[in-house]
């Protein structure tokens, strides 16, 4: 399938919603379980998403367009929200992200993609030469694959208690 944006602004426009349905009024103990060790909760992935939307996206869609003689992309601390949401509850954080995404979705739509400016290329701190529309494809599934790991991580709380039938999930087996 082929990036458009229109098609990436429908999904990333749900990624809200979605995440307020999946966390909306669930009990502390659901927003912060994890999978064991240094792996995160629904409260960090959420964090995560925030810094994203203030450090990542659009900021590095914007180097990418401009005219700046250097296109390097500053590089995105994937733990900061470590620090950042140390005193926010997930509330805070649903509600920073709406609003930034909506923020970012409009920036998004005012740049006027067209098919010259998503071959555009920056430089990734990791990858080097990367092209604006290869940027957005990973924002469309970034988003995606953290919805997958938010669910994977809430269903893996009933793990035990599921029984035999946990041979035949496989969001428990991962």
């Amino acid at each position: 399938m082929n990036y458009t944006v229109d098609e990436a602004l429908i999904i990333l426009g749900n990624t809200p919603s979605t995440l307020r349905a999946l966390l909306h009024n669930l009990p502390n103990s659901w927003i912060i379980s994890n999978e064991g060790g240094k792996s995160w909760s629904p409260f960090d992935v959420i964090g995560h998403l925030v810094q994203g939307e203030k450090k990542d996206w659009i900021l590095r869609s914007e180097i990418i367009l401009s005219d700046a003689e250097s296109k390097e992309f500053p590089p995105f601390d994937r733990f900061e929200q470590e620090e950042t949401s140390k005193d926010k509850n997930i509330k805070n954080l649903l509600d920073e992200f709406e609003t930034l995404r909506i923020q970012n979705l409009q920036k998004l739509k005012a740049f006027q993609l067209n098919s010259k400016k998503l071959d555009a290329t920056g430089i990734h701190p990791e990858f080097g030469t990367v092209t604006l529309r290869q940027h957005l494809s990973t924002w469309v599934a970034h988003d995606l694959g953290h919805i997958a790991q938010i669910s994977r991580v809430m269903a893996k709380q009933y793990k035990d208690e599921c029984g035999p039938w946990t041979a035949y999930l496989p969001i428990l087996n991962h």
